[in-house]
């Protein structure tokens, strides 16, 4: 049976759902979230809830649907969750570059909120912190894939630090892994950092917690 876990290694690997426009209904991928995923011409409901329960609840060929507020609501009430924010999801590959990573320090505790928030979401959560304040945490989220998110302080915005940080991420992952970052659309100034530090744009994701 097809796990959220296989649909998203295949992504990291090149192999994307079938755009045909269909959905695809998974179990939830852990007791922590479900979510909906919408890539080029598919969908992915990843929820404890039936295959032919969706398919009564979407038009066929409706690609907006699996994320319109009717359908979320409905989910959201038979699974006892609530929609949260639509995200773009982006993804890079693992890099070996040692001069991105020159000043980070690692953070050992939880004060920052930054922080907090990472370990809300994911587990084996590591944080850094780089000479001007910035920190880009990394760790487990959905499904077990690598995740990071960034924050640049107000004072340095606009100098290349969140550019520097995306890609930091990159660097502190293993190798032969793919990380995951996921960004409000609205947030321009944060997409166009990790675009580029050469994430790509693959599909976007509403969680359901």
């Amino acid at each position: 049976m097809t796990t959220l876990a296989d649909i998203l290694r295949g992504v990291e690997g090149g192999v994307f759902p079938a755009p045909d426009l269909g959905v695809t209904v998974v179990s939830a991928p852990s007791a922590r979230e479900a979510c909906v995923l919408a890539f080029t011409g598919h969908s992915v409901v990843a929820a404890d809830v039936d295959a032919a329960w969706v398919a009564d609840r979407l038009p066929p060929e409706d690609l907006a649907a699996p994320v319109s507020p009717p359908f979320l609501t409905a989910l959201g009430q038979a699974t006892g969750r609530q929609a949260q924010a639509l995200d773009a999801m982006l993804l890079a590959p693992a890099v070996a570059d040692a001069a991105v990573l020159a000043g980070l320090e690692e953070l050992t505790s939880r004060d920052h909120p930054r922080v907090r928030r990472a370990f809300e979401f994911r587990d084996d959560v590591r944080a850094y912190v780089d000479p001007y304040g910035g920190v880009v945490t990394t760790g487990r989220g959905v499904a077990g894939r690598l995740e990071c998110a960034i924050e640049v302080p107000d004072s340095v915005q606009g100098q290349g630090h969140g550019r520097r940080l995306a890609r930091a991420a990159r660097a502190l992952i293993p190798a032969d892994t793919h990380i995951w970052a996921q960004i409000t659309p609205g947030n321009a100034a944060s997409l166009r950092a990790f675009l580029a530090a050469g994430y790509r744009l693959v599909g976007s994701e509403i969680l359901l917690l």
